[in-house]
């Protein structure tokens, strides 16, 4: 008997425990105060050109120029939420000529916006990679970069010996992008 009696004591302990717990009133009007800041993170172009390229039937050409349609600010909350945006660049020349690249922003009539402009040494041995400095997009200038709708890059080879059909190297571009987000509950 004493057994069964000392068996229902955490019983009678639990439920006792139960209806003395602890509440309080839930406030659902705290999502209305809901601020998310992501983070993303991608590649933005890239681009690998062997010197030959820069031939065309049999000439060197002074300037190459291509442009890439630029899809990032078709989506509204995309555009509504970001509250600033890096771009990082990285170059590696290997042919024995200078450059120099310009990337363009190209807004809805393809007039330009912004214009970022990289000189590249020509390769001379050894490593040629150049990072340059974070280009960081704020204020009037993301404004700007909210409206671009292409991209151009315009390459522009420097003075030095003459390229051909089998002239060696590359030029490569590697590029990233960093997009800060502001989401805030309404």
């Amino acid at each position: 008997m004493k057994l069964h009696l000392i068996n229902k004591i955490p019983k009678v302990i639990g439920i006792l425990f139960l209806f003395c717990s602890c509440s309080s009133d839930l406030d659902f009007d705290q999502v209305n105060d809901l601020t998310l800041t992501p983070v993303y993170v991608a590649n933005l172009a890239y681009f690998d050109v062997a010197a030959n390229k820069f031939i065309d039937n049999g000439s060197p050409q002074e300037i190459a120029f291509d442009i890439q349609p630029f899809k990032a600010f078709k989506e509204k909350f995309f555009k509504d939420n970001l509250i600033k945006a890096e771009s990082d660049f990285e170059l590696e020349n290997t042919i024995n000529r200078p450059f120099s690249l310009d990337i363009s922003l190209l807004g809805q009539n393809d007039e330009v916006l912004d214009t970022m402009t990289f000189d590249i040494p020509a390769y001379t041995g050894g490593s040629n990679v150049i990072r340059y400095p974070t280009e960081v997009f704020e204020n009037q200038r993301l404004v700007l970069l909210k409206q671009t709708v292409k991209i151009g890059f315009t390459v522009r080879i420097g003075a030095g010996p003459p390229l051909n059909d089998s002239s060696l190297g590359n030029l490569k571009l590697r590029s990233s992008a960093t997009a800060y987000m502001l989401i805030e509950a309404e």
